[in-house]
Order: C-alpha cells, then sequence, then structure tokens
C-alpha cells in the first residue's frame, strides 16, 4: 500500500492574482480566469457546451481566409485580467504567445451555459470592450447566435440570429446560423 503523504496546500497571492498565479491550478476542466486581479472560477464544461464549441470552431474555421486563426480557450490577456473564452479569432500575422494580445483578436465567442450566463452577458464583454476587440459574438445553444460589434467604449448589438443561416461580413465573409 502506497502512503499518499499529506495533502499538497497553497495559499491565495498577497495582493491580486496574476498570469503565472494560473499555473498553479490543476487541469481539472474549471476554467480559472482572472478579472482586475480578482479569481474567477466555473466548473468544467458539459460534453453539449463542448460540442457547441466545437462546431463554432468548425464554422469559424471553414469560413476563414489563409492567415486567420481560429482557436478555442486561448487566453486573452487584458491589463490586469486574464480571460479565456470560448472561441478566439486572431487576425493575420498575429504575434502568437500563450496569451493573445487584444490587438490581434476580431472575435471572441462565449457559449452560454447556466453558470456562466450572467459571467458572459455582463462581465466579460465589458472587459472585452474595454480592450478594444471589435466583436462579442454569444451563443445560446440551440437557440441563437447573438452578434455585436464594439461601438465606442461598449457592445452594441447588431444581430440576433435564430433558426436561418445568414451572411455575415466580419470578421470575414461567411455564412452562419445558430448553434
Amino acid at each position: 500500500m502506497l502512503s499518499q503523504g499529506p495533502p499538497v496546500r497553497w495559499s491565495a497571492p498577497d495582493g491580486h492574482w496574476t498570469e503565472p498565479d494560473l499555473h498553479l491550478f490543476p487541469q481539472d476542466g474549471h476554467r480559472y480566469e482572472i478579472v482586475d486581479g480578482g479569481l474567477h472560477v466555473t466548473p468544467p464544461a458539459t460534453p453539449a457546451h463542448d460540442a457547441t464549441v466545437d462546431e463554432v470552431v468548425v464554422a469559424l474555421r471553414s469560413a476563414a481566409p489563409p492567415g486567420w486563426w481560429v482557436c478555442a480557450r486561448l487566453g486573452v490577456a487584458i491589463g490586469t485580467s486574464n480571460l479565456v473564452p470560448d472561441v478566439t479569432v486572431l487576425r493575420p500575422r498575429s504575434a502568437g504567445g500563450i496569451w493573445a494580445d487584444p490587438a490581434d483578436v476580431a472575435v471572441v465567442v462565449e457559449v452560454e451555459s447556466p453558470e456562466t450566463e450572467r459571467y458572459d452577458r455582463l462581465l466579460k464583454p465589458a472587459v472585452y470592450a474595454s480592450a478594444g476587440i471589435a466583436a462579442y459574438w454569444r451563443v445560446e445553444p440551440g437557440v441563437a447566435l447573438v452578434v455585436h460589434a464594439l461601438d465606442g467604449t461598449a457592445y452594441r448589438q447588431v444581430q440576433r440570429i435564430e433558426g436561418a443561416e445568414v451572411k455575415l461580413d466580419a470578421p470575414y465573409p461567411m455564412r452562419v446560423g445558430p448553434f
């Protein structure tokens, strides 16, 4: 019989959470993010949520012109915040790296779940908008794709797609429907 020893203990940082602190956490399916130096944790995604994320990635990749990158769960560093959108679309000639620079991001997409609905509708769009990210898409699985465009310092809903596939021009021309 193997001895397990004492449990591993850790403590919160003295002050604000920072990106290096995120490496303290296990790869357990939870999403660990920092908003203005505060830690935010969401539970592991369901298989249905992951399937919707995969569907969004496939749709965006299949329409992407050469040089564009469509990434699932690529983090974006925004000042004292480190957010991990479900899908990130990077412009051609992006700098690359573990955490994307908001200047390289054309669109962020969040797929709602009951545990993230308020976070995806209120807090995350405000942080993305403050970074100047041009577009924010929110997927209500099986219901709608809600497209927002940056209008000054906040997002404005420009389209709600329910049922039928439509043509979008940004970030690049594509046909897309609700997911």
